[in-house]
């Protein structure tokens, strides 16, 4: 039901998301995530392609961490920012993150290697169906996903939606 990743330029640290449709409970996560009483990060999955995207924003805010350049005040919602084609992050949150009305959600965890995984304290909190990782896709908007990242119908032709999004995020930065 959950994905864990290794990320291999940082060994110590592993990724694993979770996903939970039919929930009920948003506009609690939301303020339980904004008081720091969740630890982790909360995504609209709506805005997402794949879950390799959230790995992308996961390793781009680990590696801000480890030398001290990140945007935002925490590592989880550098993760969030990291998603946006854009360098606002109150419209990052907007976006990416979770809404009062939300009925999924996509968490991700940061973690030590050698720690166990902290998942059963955000399965209690979710009052939702969680479902696998990989069915993502089936929760995606792609009008909207194409519409915020500027993706033309020549671009899809030769490449996939998944990896203009990835370029756009990986080059916010320099553009």
């Amino acid at each position: 039901m959950h994905l864990t990743h290794d990320l291999e330029l940082f060994p110590d640290h592993r990724v694993t998301q979770l996903l939970f449709k039919d929930v009920k409970n948003a506009a609690e996560l939301r303020q339980c995530a904004m008081k720091g009483e969740v630890n982790g990060a909360l995504i609209n999955p709506t805005m997402l392609v794949n879950p390799f995207q959230v790995l992308v924003a996961a390793n781009k805010a680990v590696h801000l961490q480890t030398i001290g350049k990140m945007k935002t005040r925490s590592l989880y919602s550098e993760i969030i920012f990291n998603l946006s084609p854009t360098n606002k992050i109150s419209e990052a949150f907007k976006r990416f993150g979770i809404s009062d009305g939300d009925e999924s959600v996509m968490v991700v965890l940061v973690h030590n290697k050698d720690e166990p995984q902290p998942l059963s304290d955000i399965i209690a909190r979710v009052k939702g169906q969680q479902v696998a990782v990989e069915d993502v896709s089936s929760l995606s908007n792609n009008t909207k996903i194409q519409k915020l990242y500027k993706v033309t119908p020549q671009e899809e032709r030769c490449g996939t939606l998944l990896d203009a999004v990835v370029c756009r995020m990986a080059t916010k930065d320099v553009v």
